[in-house]
């Protein structure tokens, strides 16, 4: 497991955000959003494209079905994903239908069923993202439970737990990241209860000191929604978490860096909106963010629109930030 990784988060982490985080990180582990067994087997599209710039980078499933896991296990490995991870954490009902997410909680010998199923027929890692509990379930005890059957009748190695707990009834999914309280001493206990087992914490992290205190008690941290709106913590990665000495990127040379990428999208049918929505949040804080974020957010989604919107973003960030 990666020290430092990236939330999947349904519709942001797609493959047009990956590609401008991995611009600022060469180490992170970066996840795909959740794809449901159902898309990948029976859907029209490719659920498993990516770009090879990617690396190192995992695919979460969403399902429950101990043989459609294995199958998408299998073409994620054939496809050349480093990690295969199955979603024990969301908790919107769309998927409680679909049996999968946070509920499988309550089921912890169908997940070890499931993650057994997937490790039979691959070699890179299969792991699980859960919470601290569901609803009623709550207790240490229960999540203890959890770990254990998961880990011994399935045979996985690594969880990241989102350090709380799921509301499955009462609470939007947006409401479950906010309102049940974080519980981090929860999640340091596990890890000191199970030493042979890879945890990390996933929940609230906002800043690279926090991610830093954690890895103190455990073995990795997922940044999740302060990664999307401040995508430049990530530059910082790769010097402050894993000691690799290569120098800081400038926000504005991360800007040009992907003019290439998206040309070869627009080219390709691609709509230069759907890229540059994930590139918003850059200059966080900084004189002229406003400004760049109206600028894209009024002219990316006209007919035609090209790098030059990007371009024009830019001059609007004052000189002496573009260094920054």
């Amino acid at each position: 497991m990666q020290r430092l990784s990236v939330a999947p988060m349904l519709d942001w982490t797609d493959r047009h955000c990956r590609y401008f985080h991995r611009l600022m990180t060469s180490q992170t582990l970066l996840y795909t959003e959740m794809v449901t067994t159902g898309a990948i087997i029976h859907g029209k599209g490719d659920f498993l494209a990516y770009n090879e710039q990617e690396h190192p980078l995992a695919l979460q499933l969403g399902g429950s079905n101990p043989v459609d896991l294995a199958h998408c296990a299998k073409l994620a490995q054939e496809r050349g994903y480093d990690e295969v991870n199955l979603n024990v954490g969301c908790p919107s009902d769309r998927v409680q239908n679909g049996r999968f997410g946070a509920c499988l909680m309550a089921e912890a010998e169908l997940v070890a069923e499931c993650i057994a199923a997937m490790k039979a027929v691959v070699d890179i890692p299969v792991t699980v993202k859960t919470r601290i509990g569901i609803d009623d379930l709550d207790s240490y005890e229960f999540l203890t439970n959890f770990i254990a059957t998961v880990s011994e009748k399935g045979g996985c190695e690594q969880f990241t737990i989102h350090a709380r707990k799921a509301w499955l009834s009462g609470l939007s999914p947006k409401e479950n990241r906010e309102i049940p309280p974080l519980d981090y001493p929860r999640a340091y206990q596990i890890k000191k209860d199970f030493p042979e087992l890879t945890i990390a914490i996933n929940g609230g992290v906002k800043t690279l000191d926090e991610a830093k205190q954690h890895l103190t008690h455990l073995d990795g941290v997922m940044i999740g929604r302060e990664a999307y709106q401040n995508p430049y913590l990530l530059a910082l990665v790769d010097q402050e978490i894993f000691g690799v000495d290569t120098p800081v990127k400038k926000r504005s040379d991360i800007v040009k860096e992907m003019y290439p990428y998206i040309e070869a999208c627009l080219s390709n049918g691609s709509y230069l909106g759907h890229i540059t929505r994930h590139m918003l949040g850059l200059f966080q804080n900084m004189p002229g963010a406003r400004q760049w974020r109206r600028y894209i957010s009024e002219n990316a989604h006209k007919p035609g629109a090209g790098i030059e919107v990007l371009e024009q973003a830019l001059a609007k960030i004052p000189y002496q930030e573009l260094d920054v």
